[in-house]
């Protein structure tokens, strides 16, 4: 039987051990769907990660998968966040004015999953339009009352407590590290539109990124096979890897629990033979949090302009975007060409490491469900545009606290495989509690 899959649990390994068992025929994807149905049915209600669920339609799309040929997804369970466009389920933003509006079809990165047999379990909860921190309803499933992190609130929480296998998220400043951080489970925000978002609420166009989660950063090697990730030089081992360190540029903001997770992580990887040294700031590196405020205040403007002018009572956010005083059109430029530049800058300091190792957020999840939790460790990478890989090492108390490993551009595989040598191991899914 494959590893992670047992009779007891069908639905609760690794994506990669759900889809052997169904291959192998050990199980068939309606009993992995089934036996989700029932997790689900004990789980939703205490962390309610879904915003829309079907049962029926799990099982039927489970049966097909079974009366078909199998892919390298087969009978994995799959949650969508709720901007992103599902065939056959509404997609509705968070929003008043699309509360059960549903698309002619799946965005292209679920498409592309279809393709590969997995079965679409829901679509999760979310911010208003992925843009806010004012939290859902999702809690966090290890420590009830607490925010999972956002904006992908419900597709980390729905993998964090075993409700799905993998779950797509989006990541504009830090929607998918945070939460994966938040959550214990593994986080993947990929380099900047290798995976397509056609299909995908717009909030900025120059950070907007698909991003993954599942409990095995294995899982996610896959993800990048299926969606045709350029090849690259992988670590087979971390010894010998060079890596920067960085709290920067919000160092500040550190909690202790957060610079405890770091030390425990560089420990680690000099245990096992890695260097690990203070990285060189790049140029303009400390300009990022800056400038990607302004990005985002620009294009957002653009992005929500039609839905303040057509939600009556709208989050007052977007109406403080769309209608606040505008940046002057030279502060916009110098924002952009600050993100050049230092894109730019960050490829030249990174010939002299494989990796970057760097907070995940700014320490444990808040309690309370009003705000997401900060994002500051998040918006320099996302304005870079690189793959940041969030891995699940350190726990404080009961809430988890991860750290992340940064790599060059298009380089995502490099980052996935030291995840996984990092923390072999899958994490467990979690029965939430207060």
């Amino acid at each position: 039987m494959p590893d992670g899959v047992t009779a007891a649990s069908p639905s609760q390994g690794t994506a990669f051990s759900i889809a052997q068992a169904v291959q192998w025929c050990t199980f068939s994807a309606r009993t992995v769907a089934a036996d989700l149905q029932a997790i689900i049915d004990e789980r939703e209600e205490l962390v309610g990660a879904f915003a829309y669920l079907d049962p029926a339609q799990l099982a039927t799309q489970a049966a097909a998968i079974d009366a078909g040929p199998k892919g390298p997804f087969a009978g994995v369970p799959v949650a969508i966040k709720d901007v992103i466009q599902t065939l056959g389920m509404p997609t509705a933003h968070n929003s008043a004015r699309y509360r059960g509006v549903y698309s002619g079809g799946d965005a292209a990165c679920v498409d592309r999953l279809r393709q590969a047999g997995a079965v679409i379990v829901g679509k999760t909860e979310t911010t208003e339009f992925a843009a806010t921190q004012s939290g859902p309803r999702t809690n966090n499933p290890h420590k009830l009352g607490h925010t999972p992190g956002g904006s992908s609130s419900g597709s980390a929480a729905a993998v964090a407590s075993g409700m799905a296998a993998i779950a797509l998220g989006t990541q504009t400043g830090g929607s998918t590290i945070r939460p994966a951080s938040y959550c214990g489970v593994f986080g993947w925000k990929p380099t900047w539109n290798s995976v397509s978002r056609e299909g995908a609420k717009m909030y900025s166009a120059t950070c907007d990124t698909i991003g993954f989660y599942a409990r095995d950063a294995g899982d996610f090697m896959r993800l990048a096979d299926l969606y045709e990730f350029e090849p690259c030089e992988v670590p087979k081992t971390l010894k010998g890897l060079r890596i920067g360190m960085t709290m920067a540029p919000c160092e500040d903001r550190a909690s202790p629990e957060t610079t405890e997770a770091m030390e425990i992580a560089a420990a680690v990887l000099r245990e096992a033979g890695a260097t690990v040294e203070g990285l060189p700031l790049p140029e303009g590196f400390r300009d990022l949090p800056e400038a990607h405020r302004r990005i985002l205040w620009r294009e957002g403007r653009s992005a929500f302009l039609n839905e303040v002018r057509g939600t009556p009572g709208i989050d007052p956010f977007f109406s403080e975007v769309v209608d606040g005083e505008p940046l002057d059109p030279a502060d916009i430029r110098w924002a952009y060409r600050t993100a050049d530049r230092a894109r730019a800058a960050f490829d030249e300091t990174m010939d002299d490491f494989d990796l970057v190792l760097t907070p995940s957020a700014t320490g444990p999840a808040p309690e309370g469900l009003e705000n997401t939790g900060d994002p500051s460790f998040n918006s320099a990478w996302t304005l870079l545009q690189v793959p940041v890989v969030s891995v699940p090492l350190h726990k404080a108390g009961r809430l988890p606290v991860g750290v992340s490993l940064v790599a060059r551009r298009y380089e995502d595989r490099r980052a996935i495989a030291a995840a996984k040598l990092l923390l072999p191991d899958p994490v467990a899914p979690v029965v939430p509690e207060y």
